[in-house]
């Protein structure tokens, strides 16, 4: 499970951004091409939390939508996984822009301090 080894990278850079404050909550961008699925992710994270300032910490994901952007008549546009082509012009080589990344957004600490643009 490359969720677990995913969340362990996670927790060390949110301690690197809490400087030794207790977090309570952990927000996550996950695209659907990113090749992490949030459940997993979600229960790996309450293994790998265990002794960490973010032992009662809780994780969202928030799902991003695949976005691209046509080669042929240069539209961006979000779609679905299985509609890769342009509505416009029907053209399928496009160039992906958003969807296929695992971010990590904001990290909430327990006095209430909001970390955001990691």
């Amino acid at each position: 499970m490359h969720e677990l080894s995913i969340c362990l990278s996670l927790l060390r850079e949110v301690e690197r951004a809490a400087r030794g404050r207790s977090v309570t909550e952990i927000t996550l961008a996950v695209g659907p091409l990113s090749g992490v699925e949030p459940q997993q992710l979600k229960r790996a994270f309450a293994v790998a939390r265990a002794g960490t300032i973010a032992k009662d910490a809780e994780l969202i994901c928030r799902m991003r939508p695949v976005c691209f952007a046509c080669s042929a008549c240069g539209q961006e546009v979000e779609a679905p996984l299985d509609a890769l082509s342009c509505p416009s012009c029907g053209d399928w080589q496009v160039r992906l822009r958003s969807g296929d990344k695992l971010l990590l957004e904001s990290v909430t600490l327990a006095d209430g301090v909001e970390k955001a643009n990691l």
